[in-house]
């Protein structure tokens, strides 16, 4: 079949293929490939950067986003059945949505929501997931609360500014001026235009802070929390509880936490909390995304379609930052239906 494997760790380390259809276990499905998402931890993936903790064996198959249809059921598995449109953010170690075909642990796959389109259900799997564990798991937003999410008409910001909206918070974002009337249509209630304003300068006593950029963007979000009021980041530094989600030997969670110390000594002396933040699949929590889809409560946000064939340009669109807004898929069908 035709794949995207990676060969070698780095950034031309990415080529078309043709690798054999995957294995199909006594709890898998196999899901016939229609619409596959991009996403930045398709380039942290590709470039090695998890390599000491994801120990991905050498050449695999690379994507984290899929919908499709199932064609084919292990022995084991109860509630999906064969012809059945679903859509996933498969387990790390078992990624691979740049291939015609993909067998997932049946416990990531949930059925497509109805009144998505193949295209936009695999815009959804990872972005709405890190979504729902960032708001409701990790940081347990209650109405009334303040949320700063940067980067609001990303793929991931436009996502989780619209959750936290339906939790209740008020939302403020960071998006530059082309991108105010998208995200405020989301529910963002604030919008800084960075191109113009410092946020740190306007925002003050949050409760949460989704940072997305790092560097000195994350340490400026510190300054805006309210005293024990945490900043999460998706892009690192990690931290020892990164090393221990991923059941990695205990020096493993010493040698994050020295990546980290310079932000946590920052947070400390402000009185307020850092935590690096890594999705986990969920079928279960895809179920209930799909349920907030179909009630109109979330909507996927699509910034370009690409074929199949142009993978690797779709991710260089997306490194490159020429996404306006929301998410980039690439298709094996033309109408997305």
């Amino acid at each position: 079949m035709k794949a995207f494997v990676v060969e070698k760790y780095g950034k031309d380390g990415a080529r078309a293929a043709n690798v054999p259809e995957p294995t199909v276990g006594d709890r898998d499905v196999l899901v016939r490939v229609s619409v596959a998402g991009i996403n930045p931890l398709d380039k942290m993936v590709r470039n090695g950067e998890f390599k000491q903790l994801l120990k991905y064996k050498l050449p695999f198959v690379l994507g984290h986003d899929v919908a499709g249809v199932v064609t084919r059921v292990g022995s084991a598995v109860h509630g999906l059945e064969v012809g059945d449109e679903v859509y996933a953010r498969p387990r790390d170690l078992r990624i691979g949505g740049f291939a015609e075909y993909i067998a997932i642990d049946a416990d990531d796959v949930a059925p497509k929501p109805a009144s998505l389109t193949l295209q936009e259900a695999a815009a959804v799997p990872l972005v709405a997931l890190a979504a729902w564990q960032i708001l409701v798991e990790r940081a347990h937003v209650k109405p009334g609360q303040k949320v700063l999410i940067h980067a609001g008409a990303g793929g991931l910001g436009s996502t989780v500014i619209q959750l936290a909206k339906h939790l209740g918070a008020t939302v403020a974002t960071t998006a530059n001026t082309r991108s105010e009337e998208l995200v405020r249509s989301l529910g963002a209630d604030v919008v800084v235009d960075y191109t113009k304003e410092d946020f740190s300068k306007v925002l003050s006593d949050y409760d949460l802070v989704l940072d997305s950029l790092g560097g000195a963007n994350l340490e400026k979000s510190l300054t805006v929390l309210k005293p024990g009021g945490l900043a999460i980041s998706v892009v690192g530094p990690p931290d020892a509880g990164f090393a221990k989600q991923l059941g990695a030997p205990s020096f493993m969670g010493a040698a994050m936490n020295l990546l980290s110390r310079k932000v946590r000594k920052q947070a400390k002396a402000l009185g307020v909390r850092y935590q690096f933040f890594f999705m986990q699949a969920s079928g279960s929590q895809l179920r209930e995304l799909g349920a907030l889809y179909d009630s109109g409560q979330l909507r996927p946000v699509i910034d370009q379609v690409f074929p199949f064939d142009q993978t690797l340009e779709a991710m260089t669109h997306v490194e490159q930052g020429r996404t306006k807004a929301g998410k980039v898929v690439v298709s094996m069908v033309s109408d997305g239906n």
